[in-house]
């Protein structure tokens, strides 16, 4: 699996990995996603993301369930709700994750959507008390936009800000006009949610000369396309052991300049 910087830490991930949106809702769910979340680290994709609100803490048990025995294995990425993001309340969460989790530490931990409440200042004193503890390596936000970024940064006077987790595909392009442009130049990680639109793939504009001269299948095409630019990684979702296998497979190869731009017109 290819990999790539995060942020300016030195730390390489999988340009692919996993993420955990809705996974450990159902019960009868639970063996088969882990199954799956398993093959992905053995694949390479050993980037798991996940959220204190996903399923209000089940997609980090499950992911807990998932990597023991393996923790070393696996770069774990978390995310705090807003309404958390009080400088108490943040380090209760982060505690309350690594507990859900199992491990003693998080990878990456980040700020799943900007508060119009709680100062910036605050949370990041926080998170900032939370690397100093040891309970997180790095730090990332998610959903901010160019100023949010900014003042995120801004509110970090002894840590990197070292990524941002948008929405982003080919259905979903918005960030390519001032954030990706904006994380691009400031060594700044972003890390693609949704990168296959949730599942509504937009075959028909896929060209089916790229399908064939590629042999891939439209959801390879669209992660070999979202995670062309260099600055960013992607975390399709992972629930499903032959969806798997068909995402590992597909950054080889890789799409020349010209059929990228081709897909990007289309």
């Amino acid at each position: 699996m290819e990999r790539r910087e995060l942020g300016k830490t030195g730390e390489k991930v999988p340009v692919l990995g996993m993420g955990t949106w809705q996974v450990g809702d159902s019960q009868d769910e639970r063996s088969s996603e882990i199954q799956a979340l398993r093959k992905g680290i053995g694949l390479g994709m050993n980037m798991i993301d996940t959220a204190e609100m996903y399923g209000y803490g089940k997609a980090e048990s499950l992911v807990g369930q998932t990597i023991k025995g393996i923790r070393d294995d696996v770069f774990v990425a978390t995310k705090a709700s807003p309404e958390n993001f009080g400088y108490d309340r943040l380090l209760a969460s982060c505690e309350a994750s690594i507990k859900r989790l199992g491990v003693k530490h998080i990878d990456l931990y980040q700020l799943h959507w900007p508060s119009n409440s709680i100062p910036i200042q605050e949370t990041m004193k926080a998170m900032e008390e939370l690397v100093s503890r040891g309970k997180v390596r790095y730090i990332g936000v998610s959903n901010f936009s160019v100023s949010q970024t900014t003042q995120a940064r801004e509110a970090l006077p002894r840590s990197e800000l070292t990524s941002n987790q948008v929405r982003y595909s080919l259905a979903h392009r918005e960030i390519e006009g001032q954030l990706l442009p904006f994380c691009r130049k400031e060594k700044i990680t972003v890390i693609a949610y949704s990168p296959l639109n949730v599942g509504r793939l937009t075959t028909s504009k896929i060209p089916s000369g790229l399908l064939e001269k590629y042999g891939m299948t439209p959801a390879q095409i669209m992660l070999n396309w979202v995670t062309y630019d260099e600055d960013v990684v992607a975390i399709p979702k992972a629930t499903n052991l032959q969806h798997i296998e068909e995402d590992a497979a597909a950054l080889n190869p890789r799409l020349s300049a010209d059929d990228y731009r081709t897909l990007s017109k289309a």
